[in-house]
């Protein structure tokens, strides 16, 4: 092997391992002579490849971040005002350097070992406070894979406690209002079937319900942004014994009276904009808080606090529901059951500002929304939204005509028909505004727009019966770590108390990031990957379909199948197929079976 040879070479020596003399004591201990001798024993030769797969050569680290840098560069990183559940955010710089890019924090196991894991337990406990806080609902879990996701398992919580006996169902429907959210509805709707659940998607305010329903849900506020009262809608279902999810936003909740206060059995949502990047939609923790009644069929982890050996306070998962490291029959749910990473920096998020710096987050993005709406009304444009948070719905009578002024200044908008929904973001200033008005101005032949910003501004836009009173993350750690250097030491500290690769080897097998290169895991910042969101607009995203597409060619080439789909999303039918998510990959005339990924 020559020394560019060796150079290719180096990363399977420094990543995998082990090195030729461990190599060697193995095969000693086993009995054989060679790793070929090894496989010749334990693979039948007639199921061996011949040869080698057709897969390009492998390029050294520093060529690989040199490639992947001129793929970023095919994405267009525009700002979006996309809404329907991403936003941008902006990662404190102390969370961004000190847990996403940590090993100490990317590279730890699940935490079924407590006394290995007291660092990471606090942490999930913070999350849990902050969401029962936030949604004032008792019980809160360590996360779930995503908004959809929870919602979907809140659905099989709530039917399974209506309808304990599965051979003999009572109430088999659940209500979906039509305002929730489009990819929600799509795993409601994979999920439901499966287990005998009979959806019914109608207008909460005008659905009758009857006692053939075990629960419904609505979106707070709605996928058009708007923010509804669902009290009686919440009290008519309780007087028939049908229990509500409210589907509900963190930030929102700091100004908005949260789910436990209007009745409702569970909330849930995704606490992707506590600091936690678009990533063209995902990965991101999704949160979930229930009532008391619910505590024994929670879905996923919960952290409590405990005792040990010593009398000490410690910590521990008091509940853990997943199949795979307890007995099925007791597992409420088999689904991956945490985001803990992400929940982390979500958590994380929420200690670095407390709740008066989320209150003033939230206000100055409803601030900003409320702005444009009234300037844009100055300029003939009608919001359909009487009461929001940080989404307008602006009618328009040629959408494709702004579509394309918006996309020549890089800006994406969502459409649907003649109505362009703009979802304000914590990363969205005043000269955004500007830049969002001039392009409706040039729309009617205006040359400059002009807004009249006012931080002291009353939110009118937010109903006085649905304004929050009730106080929120009043525990000590949401009000002591707010500088950096606090922060920082903080997140040390919580750090050393965990076992992860940067301090020792991890014996148990894990789905978790812990054996992934610093080389693999340094694109996961770029803007260019972690600021797009998933209805990005094909035009805009290249370099990810490019990345989808090798990935899916190189797979078919290892499998032997005609072809791959590595990347799933919802296609929301609003949108022209312009806007159907990028990673949206359809196959056809496939020959063979194709492999999911």
């Amino acid at each position: 092997m020559n020394l560019f040879e060796k150079q290719q070479h180096e990363f399977a020596g420094r990543h995998i391992g082990p090195n030729g003399q461990e190599t060697s004591e193995m095969l000693a201990t086993i009995g054989v002579a060679s790793l070929d001798e090894l496989i010749s024993k334990t693979i039948p030769g007639n199921i061996r490849i011949k040869g080698n797969l057709a897969l390009p050569a492998a390029s050294s680290e520093y060529e690989y971040l040199t490639q992947l840098k001129e793929v970023a560069a095919k994405n267009k990183v525009f700002k979006n005002y996309i809404g329907q559940g991403y936003y941008d955010t902006i990662t404190p710089s102390v969370i961004l350097r000190n847990v996403f890019e940590n090993p100490g924090w990317y590279t730890q196991y699940t935490p079924y070992q407590a006394e290995i894991s007291q660092g990471r337990l606090e942490s999930l406990l913070n999350f849990q406070t902050m969401v029962s806080d936030l949604t004032a609902l008792p019980i809160a879990n360590a996360s779930l894979l995503d908004e959809a996701t929870a919602a979907a398992e809140a659905m099989s919580m709530l039917f399974n406690h209506k309808n304990k006996d599965h051979d003999h169902i009572t109430a088999p429907k659940f209500f979906v209002d039509n305002a929730v959210l489009q990819q929600t509805k799509d795993v409601l709707q994979t999920r439901s079937a499966p287990i005998g659940v009979e959806l019914e998607f109608g207008d909460f305010s005008t659905v009758v319900l009857d006692e053939n329903f075990f629960g419904a849900i609505v979106q707070y506020p709605d996928c058009n942004g708007s923010v509804a009262d669902h009290r009686e809608f919440i009290h008519k279902a309780h007087a028939l014994n049908v229990q509500v999810i409210m589907a509900t936003d963190l930030l929102a909740l700091t100004l908005l009276t949260p789910p436990g206060e209007l009745g409702a059995d569970v909330a849930i949502g995704s606490a992707q904009r506590f600091g936690v990047p678009m990533g063209f939609g995902g990965p991101h923790a999704a949160f979930f808080a229930t009532k008391d009644d619910f505590k024994r069929n929670l879905p996923g982890r919960i952290i409590g606090v405990s005792i040990d050996a010593q009398g000490n306070r410690c910590l521990r998962m008091a509940l853990q529901t997943r199949e795979q490291h307890i007995r099925r029959e007791k597992a409420t749910s088999n689904i991956c059951t945490a985001q803990a990473l992400l929940a982390n920096m979500a958590a994380m998020y929420a200690v670095y500002h407390g709740a008066n710096g989320l209150k003033t987050i939230a206000k100055r993005v409803s601030i900003l929304a409320q702005t444009l709406s009234d300037e844009l009304g100055e300029l003939g444009f009608e919001n359909a939204n009487t009461f929001y948070f940080d989404t307008i719905q602006v009618k328009v009578k040629d959408a494709w005509a702004i579509k394309e002024l918006a996309e020549a200044r890089e800006i994406n908008f969502y459409y649907s028909g003649n109505t362009i929904g703009i979802a304000v973001d914590e990363s969205t200033t005043q000269q955004d505004v500007l830049n969002i008005l001039d392009v409706f101005a040039s729309s009617i032949n205006i040359d400059t727009a002009s807004a009249m910003f006012n931080a002291d501004a009353t939110l009118d836009n937010i109903p006085y019966h649905l304004t929050r009173t009730s106080s929120y993350l009043l525990h000590p750690v949401f009000n002591t770590h707010h500088s950096e250097s606090q922060m920082m030491r903080y997140l040390k500290s919580l750090e050393n108390k965990d076992l992860s690769l940067n301090t020792s080897m991890i014996s148990l097998g894990s789905c978790t990031m812990k054996l992934n290169a610093a080389t693999e895991l340094i694109p996961v910042s770029w803007p260019e990957f972690s600021k797009l969101h998933p209805l990005t607009p094909a035009s805009q995203t290249a370099g990810y379909r490019k990345i989808i597409q090798e990935l899916e060619n190189y797979l078919s080439v290892i499998t032997g199948f005609a072809a791959t789909l590595c990347s799933l999303t919802v296609v929301h039918k609003a949108n022209t197929p312009d806007y159907w998510p990028s990673a949206v990959i359809i196959l056809q005339e496939v020959k063979a079976t194709a492999t999911l990924c």
